[in-house]
Order: C-alpha cells, then sequence, then structure tokens
C-alpha cells in the first residue's frame, strides 16, 4: 500500500520511475535508487481505477510481482508490508517477523491434487543469520484476501503454524516461482490475529506505527544483504 511504502522511499531516497518502467495498463508503479551500494527497486501495486483506493490481495500481487520480475530481472525480492500477527507466536503491534515460508489459508480446493495447489505452500529462503544480527522474529506467512477471517481460515492458518496473516505474500511466491528468484518476507504487525479486537480496527489505528517500525527494519536489512551471497543470509 502506498501508505506502507512511502515511508521507506524517504528513508532510502528513493525517485519515482517516470517514464514508468513497469508497462500500462497495470497501475504498479515503482521507485528506484541506490542503498548501501545495492540497486533498489520498490514496487507498489498502485490505485485501482474503479474505485480509487489501493489494490491489495493476492491477484493484484502476483501481477504486479510478474511484471516488476520482467521488468528488473532482479537477484532477490523482499515481500515488504503490514499484517496481523498472531500473540502465541509472539507477535505485539510494531513487531517486524522475517517470513520462513509462504501459504494461503483461502484456497479451499478439496480434490486429489489441487488441495496442495490451493494452499500453495513455498519456502522462503532461509535467513538465519539476518534474524540473529538484526534480532527479528520469523514465522510462516499466511495470505488471504479478507482483511478478518472465517473458521476455515482459522483452521488452515493453526495446521500450518502461522505466525503472520495478510494479503500479499504467497501470490508474490506464486509469481516468482515462474522466475526461480528468491525471495523472503518483511512484515510489520499491526493487529493481533488472536487478539480481542476487530482487525480492521486496529489496522487503522497502528497503520502508522507499523509503517514506521517496517521502515526503520528496511535499511539495516539492506545493509546487512549487502556484498553478500543469498547463501550467507
Amino acid at each position: 500500500m502506498e501508505a506502507e511504502a512511502a515511508p521507506i522511499v524517504k528513508r532510502l531516497g528513493l525517485h519515482f520511475d517516470d517514464p514508468r518502467i513497469i508497462p500500462g495498463p497495470s497501475t504498479a508503479q515503482s521507485y528506484s535508487g541506490t542503498a548501501h551500494d545495492l540497486t533498489v527497486h520498490l514496487v507498489v501495486n498502485g490505485k485501482d481505477t474503479r474505485f480509487e483506493v489501493d489494490n491489495v490481495g493476492t491477484p493484484a500481487a502476483s501481477l504486479t510481482t510478474y511484471l516488476a520480475a520482467q521488468a528488473f530481472k532482479p537477484d532477490l525480492v523482499i515481500s515488504l508490508g503490514t499484517a496481523g500477527g498472531f500473540k502465541t507466536k509472539g507477535a505485539a503491534i510494531g513487531s517486524v517477523f522475517v517470513g520462513t515460508s509462504t501459504v494461503n489459508h483461502d484456497r479451499r480446493i478439496p480434490l486429489p491434487g489441487f488441495d496442495k495447489y490451493g494452499l500453495w505452500h513455498c519456502d522462503c529462503i532461509p535467513t538465519p543469520n539476518l534474524q540473529k544480527a538484526l534480532k527479528l522474529q520469523a514465522g510462516v506467512v499466511s495470505s488471504g484476501n479478507s482483511l478478518d477471517w472465517v473458521k476455515e481460515d482459522w483452521d488452515i492458518m493453526q495446521q500450518n503454524g502461522a505466525a503472520v496473516k495478510e494479503m500479499e505474500a504467497a501470490g508474490i511466491a506464486w509469481a516468482l516461482h515462474y522466475f526461480d528468484i528468491p525471495f523472503f518476507c518483511l512484515k510489520s504487525i499491526t493487529d493481533i490475529v488472536d487478539g480481542d479486537r476487530p482487525p480492521q480496527e486496529e489496522f487503522l489505528e497502528n497503520l502508522g506505527a507499523a509503517a514506521q517500525a517496517l521502515q526503520d527494519t528496511v535499511a539495516p536489512v539492506l545493509e546487512f544483504i549487502s556484498g553478500k551471497s543469498v547463501e550467507a543470509l
């Protein structure tokens, strides 16, 4: 979302790509620059042309990721954003998690083969040294296309040990699979999934703080990554 990206764009000194690099009619927008000797491209889904709100969810994330992978041919992708977290996994408002893997919790297809396809479990690259150096929590990132959840979603999240619930990472993983590009996730917590407050209330209340926490984490992450191989993360 624009509110998630803006602090990072400012912190890293990225510039808006004009003319656009990702072709239309996609609404995706990109910002580019150099940080810690790395070439960085930050890509957002842009605004929906019908409802004039941020494009969110796995379809938008998959499309944007596919087009960005074609345009920039990155060596590594980081799925950045805010998310709900589970207090049973140690989440608190503003804490930042590194994704160890991604799954879908709302693609229930009870047919042979399609059940695993719907879940689409995908491992992120291992980042034990990054987690240790920056004292970051880690866990499974579970994606769906609703801000809230129903019992079936909850059951799947519990079965897969979800620590984070959000709306994009599994779609990003799906698209990157076709390019064989390594990736991991950084997710800052806006709301507590297994808490007692509606997620929409906590999300709106804590979006700014979570975006700030994400901004404060991205620069040290890039500094740690700089000059290292994927295997050294």
